[in-house]
Formats: C-alpha cells, sequence, structure tokens
C-alpha cells in the first residue's frame, strides 16, 4: 500500500522560515485559535514566531492566494468570511473531486486497502462520537479528529491511484476549506457510523454506488453548516502591520 501523504500536523520541519509561518497559522486557523473574521497581525506573529515581518508576510500572502485569509486597507489580514455561495461551491469542487476518487477506489484497491480504509473509517467515527458525545473539548482533540477526518478522504485518492486528482485535492485545498468549514460551523452532528458506512460502499466494485455514497457523503449537513456559519463582520480598528 502507498503510504499515505502527510498533512499540516505530520509533515516535516520546513526549510524556510515562511513555509514553518505558513504551517503555524494555518494550523491555529484549523484548530479555531483564530477564528473566521479573526485579525492577524503580522508583527505580533512575528514576535511570537521569533522571525521577521518577512517570511510571516510571505506566509500570509500566500494563504491570501489560497482564498483563507484576506487583506483589506485600514483593517489589516483576517480570516476570510466565507459567503453562502462560497461555502456551496467549495462543496461542488470537493463534490465533483472526490464521486470520482470513489470510483477510481473501487477500481485499483486492494483487499489491504479496503482493509485499511475500513480501520481508518472505524476510528474517525469513534473520534466523533467522542467529540459529539461532549466528552473532549480540547483544541488539540478536534484537531486530531479533523486531522483524520482529512486523512481518511486523501487515502482514498491515493489508492485510486491518480496523481493529478490527489494533487487537485491538495493544491485546491478542498479537505482544508471542509476542515475550517467545519471548525467555525460547529458541526452538526452526524449519524452513527457515518463514515464506515460510506467506507463499506466503496470497498464494493460498484462504481455508480461508490459514487452515489460519496455525493451523500459530501453534502450531508451542507445547508446546516451554511447557517451556522457567523455572518461577515464590520470592519475593525487595522490590525498592526
Amino acid at each position: 500500500m502507498q503510504p499515505r501523504p502527510a498533512i499540516v500536523a505530520e509533515m516535516p520541519q520546513p526549510a524556510s522560515l515562511s513555509a514553518r509561518a505558513y504551517q503555524v497559522i494555518l494550523r491555529r486557523i484549523l484548530k479555531g485559535a483564530v477564528p473566521v473574521g479573526g485579525e492577524l497581525s503580522r508583527r505580533r506573529l512575528a514576535a511570537e514566531l521569533g522571525m521577521s515581518i518577512l517570511p510571516v508576510a510571505e506566509a500570509l500572502q500566500r494563504l491570501q492566494n489560497e482564498g483563507i485569509v484576506e487583506t483589506q486597507s485600514r483593517v489589516g489580514t483576517r480570516v476570510r468570511v466565507p459567503t453562502p455561495a462560497d461555502v456551496r461551491e467549495r462543496y461542488e469542487v470537493r463534490e465533483a473531486l472526490e464521486s470520482q476518487t470513489a470510483r477510481l477506489f473501487c477500481r485499483m484497491a486492494t483487499d489491504a486497502d479496503r482493509a485499511e480504509l475500513r480501520r481508518q473509517a472505524e476510528h474517525v467515527d469513534q473520534l466523533y462520537s467522542r467529540y459529539f458525545e461532549g466528552g473532549e473539548t480540547d483544541p488539540e482533540f478536534l484537531y486530531q479528529v479533523q486531522e483524520n477526518h482529512a486523512a481518511f478522504h486523501l487515502q482514498i485518492a491515493v489508492v485510486g491511484g491518480c496523481d493529478a486528482l490527489r494533487t487537485m485535492l491538495e493544491t485546491n485545498q478542498v479537505l482544508t476549506f471542509n476542515w475550517l468549514y467545519d471548525v467555525a460551523a460547529a458541526r452538526p452532528l452526524l449519524p452513527a457510523d457515518f463514515h464506515s458506512q460510506l467506507a463499506e460502499a466503496i470497498c464494493t466494485q460498484d462504481e455508480e454506488g461508490a459514487d452515489r455514497a460519496m455525493r451523500a457523503h459530501v453534502r450531508y449537513g451542507l445547508d446546516q453548516i451554511i447557517r451556522r456559519m457567523p455572518a461577515d463582520l464590520p470592519a475593525t480598528a487595522a490590525a498592526a502591520r
């Protein structure tokens, strides 16, 4: 089986300061430490990270290019507040890409691949169960839930064997935006065995059935997430830059 690609928390120490700043800032956003609409001060971040403003500015520019943050004159840089249309469009992109990964998984998966996906799905469901039951509120645990969730979905693409498709999922930050929206909206309750049911549907050779299951999985709770998403915030005093 091919190794699972690393995601944010598992990446090796980056070679450049700007790459390290990017990882730290993105991790804070995905943990909810900087919420949607929250300000990001270049000077404050540089002081906290023990580096000059330049690599922090480069990291923020990268996040802006990816659509995760935005910079406005006299306001500063903040985590971008998505519109309902933004959220729907991101989910539509995710649905299109992941429905094809499900088809390819059906075509390419070995018995070992299917066993591993079932194992990951069960683990993700267990983590979500602990989260929804209210027994875990620590931000590090919530980060672990989302990290394992993203890894499960990325593994489907890895097994499918289409590098171009996997790259599109990664470079377009498809799973990262899903993660960000889940955190910002405090994702609604999921059915029991939600990911295990998906795994069973795609651990077959029924590509049409796998496609339908993935589309339903991605769409689940979308309207609730949009309703729970924080509204756009009024302009605030400019962040120190």
